[in-house]
């Protein structure tokens, strides 16, 4: 597999995560933590199915206990502090905190072997941040209470326990992605034993809720994780790191498409600079070799 395949499948996990919102909103009432037990053990799922008539891809699992706990670390302890940061921040301020995690990645990426930060990764990483932070704060950011500190602090630190998981992927080239469904497994355990110490169980109401439910399990819960970690392996990491500044804003796009949002202004700007940012910052891949 070429570099330029790997971070073209890389970049299919950035669009299956800008749905996580709008699927979201159609679960219905169900925890936080509920919901991710769930569909992180359909997402494992996914993976297991595609050992059959793979048996040796079970050999996948078994893997030192250094893999476990960064495949783990980084699917349960960024999604744990997530849903603190929502619980106990507005969701804009969090959601602005949060996505410090793309352009983490592309100035981690320099300190791995055999990678080189050029200055068109930062700029297109920098007017990313720009458009990220002109559409949140265009959904109406405000300010915030003392109280509010726990869950800004969770965001923040959620976009190093990404940024670093995504980066270490890279330093963990040689553990094959059907590890993931391992990872995801194991992530469904431990938000369920959360969920039933800290939340009420809520089951889908309607049909609809449950099929957004399997949608989530099986895309943005699932089969991103895995593309995800095929780009981050093999893929061109800065430019997957530039490029997720999308994700916001074709959630965006998705929720005003389902009627949950309203277009503005700001949105159209914000468009262009992470556009943009994204085009500048994978120049490599449209340069001639």
């Amino acid at each position: 597999m070429t570099s330029r395949t790997a971070t073209l499948i890389g970049l299919t996990a950035i669009l299956m995560w800008s749905l996580l919102a709008v699927l979201t909103v159609a679960t219905g009432r169900i925890p936080a933590f509920q919901l991710a037990a769930i569909t992180f053990a359909i997402g494992g799922l996914v993976g297991l199915l595609t050992f059959i008539g793979r048996p040796q891809a079970l050999s996948a699992l078994v893997q030192p206990p250094l893999v476990w706990a960064v495949g783990v670390g980084g699917l349960f302890g960024y999604h744990a502090l997530y849903f603190l940061a929502l619980r106990f921040a507005p969701p804009a301020e969090a959601g602005l905190l949060n996505y410090l995690w793309p352009l983490l990645i592309v100035l981690f990426s320099s300190f791995l072997p055999g990678e080189r930060l050029a200055p068109h990764h930062v700029i297109g990483a920098l007017a990313g941040l720009a458009g990220t932070v002109l559409l949140l704060s265009g959904n109406g950011l405000s300010g915030f209470a003392p109280g509010q500190f726990p869950g800004l602090a969770a965001a923040f630190v959620a976009a190093f326990v990404w940024a670093i998981y995504s980066v270490m992927s890279r330093r963990l080239k040689s553990v094959p992605t059907d590890a993931v469904a391992g990872f995801c497994l194991a992530t469904a355990l431990l938000a369920a034993s959360v969920h039933v110490l800290v939340e009420d169980t809520v089951w889908p109401e309607t049909a609809g809720q449950w099929l957004a439910v399997i949608a989530l399990g099986v895309g943005p819960v699932g089969a991103a994780f895995y593309a995800w970690d095929i780009g981050m392996k093999r893929g061109d990491i800065r430019v997957l790191g530039a490029a997720s500044y999308a994700t916001p804003l074709a959630s965006t796009a998705f929720l005003i498409l389902a009627g949950f949002a309203r277009p503005s202004a700001s949105i159209a700007i914000a468009a262009v600079l992470i556009a943009g940012g994204g085009l500048i910052a994978a120049r490599d891949m449209f340069r001639k070799r």
